[in-house]
């Protein structure tokens, strides 16, 4: 429902589906350059077993953390952008 009380248009709703599908795919995107950006090195070069090991579990930890963020982030400035503005008054960006 929207804050007016009545149903979404089906406009509304493909722009919801459209934002998910972005927040997803960008998300999946950054998590796994940020893997092969950490992990990367411990699979190219001969670097000792402790370091390899180091490495591939910053980038399991830091990949998923990554991924949530940018969802969260993304979905949360589609609803900002989705409020009506106040009429009467400037916007920040004006």
């Amino acid at each position: 429902m929207t804050s007016h009380g009545g149903r979404r248009s089906q406009a509304e709703r493909d722009a919801i589906t459209v934002e998910i599908g972005y927040a997803l795919c960008s998300a999946a995107f950054a998590a796994a350059v940020v893997f092969g950006a950490v992990a990367g090195p411990a699979v190219v070069f001969d670097l000792p077993e402790t370091a390899e090991r180091l490495l591939v579990r910053a980038a399991l930890v830091l990949a998923p953390v990554l991924f949530a963020a940018r969802v969260v982030s993304v979905l949360l400035r589609f609803r900002k952008s989705d409020e009506p503005s106040r009429p009467g008054r400037t916007s920040p960006d004006s």
